[in-house]
């Protein structure tokens, strides 16, 4: 007898732990708007870097100011974002240079960075995924394990870029 009421209260203690274990941090701090639009290219027009938002109807209506050429020649390189993706953790934006029918550089301008664990995940995830975008040329590329959620919300804005860029 003693031993079922040990292992009863045993259980019930297990199960209120479990169920009390909190995984991610939902800190309410918004995402800096400087480190969302960084970019080492100083010759981007300040109109197509977008300003981060909490709100997550905001990211969800593109407008038609979220893709912008250079140039309208064909051979000349053109820059277009992506749709801002929602994921559980933030937002996922993708902008890419087009040149001759070729992806010649992409960049997340927008990811999650809400906390540190946020910060340490994308910060070898998302030079991966902009290598692979290159590389592929397309969005068929593989997801960084351990940033499935950034990946996922890569791989779709980057196909939306594509679309946009008719490739």
């Amino acid at each position: 007898m003693r031993r079922v009421i040990l292992a009863i209260v045993g259980t019930a203690a297990a199960l209120v732990f479990l169920l009390s274990f909190k995984t991610h941090s939902t800190t309410a701090a918004a995402i800096s708007p400087a480190s969302a639009s960084e970019s080492p290219d100083s010759s981007q027009p300040a109109s197509s870097s977008p300003v981060a938002s909490s709100s997550p109807t905001a990211s969800s209506s593109p407008t038609a100011s979220s893709s912008s050429a250079k140039t309208s020649t064909a051979s000349a390189a053109k820059t277009v974002t992506g749709d801002a993706i929602d994921t559980r953790y933030g937002a996922v934006q993708v902008q890419i240079t087009v040149k001759d029918g070729k992806v010649t550089a992409a960049e997340a301008i927008e990811y999650p960075d809400q906390d540190p664990r946020d910060e340490q995940i994308n910060s070898y995830a998302v030079p991966v995924l902009n290598q692979e975008a290159v590389a592929a040329g397309n969005a068929q590329i593989d997801t960084v394990s351990g940033a499935t959620y950034t990946s996922q919300g890569y791989i779709s804005s980057l196909q939306s870029a594509l679309d946009k860029a008719g490739l």
